[in-house]
């Protein structure tokens, strides 16, 4: 999916004076919030069309991020501006050697294609081992999101360094937990405060919990 960079005019920008003083007054601040999302229609669906999870978690991420201008700034050129898009990097493991190798997709606005990206993508380099993949490098406007299946969490919190023009956000999901038939997924936010404030991480969550709710809205032939 093509994506294109817009420029912000600082003169007209309701948040410029916000931006400013996370930028100019005070040290950069980089911040984590730890959330629980209801994952119980989408994994129920999920296995009823016999789709896998992980590559449905990277779209619906996506997916959010894009409607919400915060998530999508970055700094080109020396002009802050932001993507139409982002594109999901994110990590893959290997059971046999117990090694990570980072892997992009290109998004799209439609599941089906997205998923056949995703698809395409691991069967070609799914196997390749090393941190980065004989794959081109990520395209500018990348950010990581990942998953620790292998446990649940309360708090996750990234330390970045070297972040103040870091925009992009970072999603970090864990493993599931059950309780009374309701399934329950931990997802740590990462965010640098100049480009995101809570409030736009709430809304962006509320889009995120409606649309896994909602999977007749993204997935073909799925009833209401």
């Amino acid at each position: 999916m093509n994506t294109s960079f817009h420029t912000i005019d600082m003169e007209t920008w309701p948040r410029a004076h916000t931006y400013n003083y996370f930028t100019k007054t005070v040290s950069t601040l980089i911040y984590s919030i730890n959330v629980k999302v209801d994952v119980t229609i989408l994994k129920d669906t999920l296995k009823s069309k016999g789709l896998k999870f992980f590559p449905t978690y990277l779209y619906l991420v996506t997916r959010a991020i894009g409607k919400h201008q915060e998530f999508l700034m970055a700094i080109q050129d020396d002009m802050l501006g932001y993507w139409d898009c982002r594109t999901p990097f994110y990590p893959i493991f290997h059971k046999d050697d117990k090694t990570i190798t980072f892997l992009w997709t290109e998004y799209d606005e439609d599941f089906e294609v997205f998923y056949k990206n995703y698809i395409s993508d691991m069967k070609q380099y799914g196997k390749s081992h090393g941190i980065m993949l004989s794959k081109e490098a990520p395209p500018s406007n990348n950010y990581i999101i990942s998953c620790i299946p292998w446990f649940s969490f309360n708090s996750l919190s990234m330390q970045l360094q070297n972040a103040k023009n870091y925009y992009a956000p970072i999603f970090e999901s864990g493993g599931f937990t059950e309780t009374n038939g309701i399934i329950m997924m931990p997802l740590s936010i990462t965010v640098n405060h100049a480009a995101v404030d809570g409030y736009h991480i709430k809304m962006l969550l509320d889009e995120l919990q409606w649309t896994m709710n909602h999977p007749e809205v993204w997935i073909k032939g799925t009833e209401v």
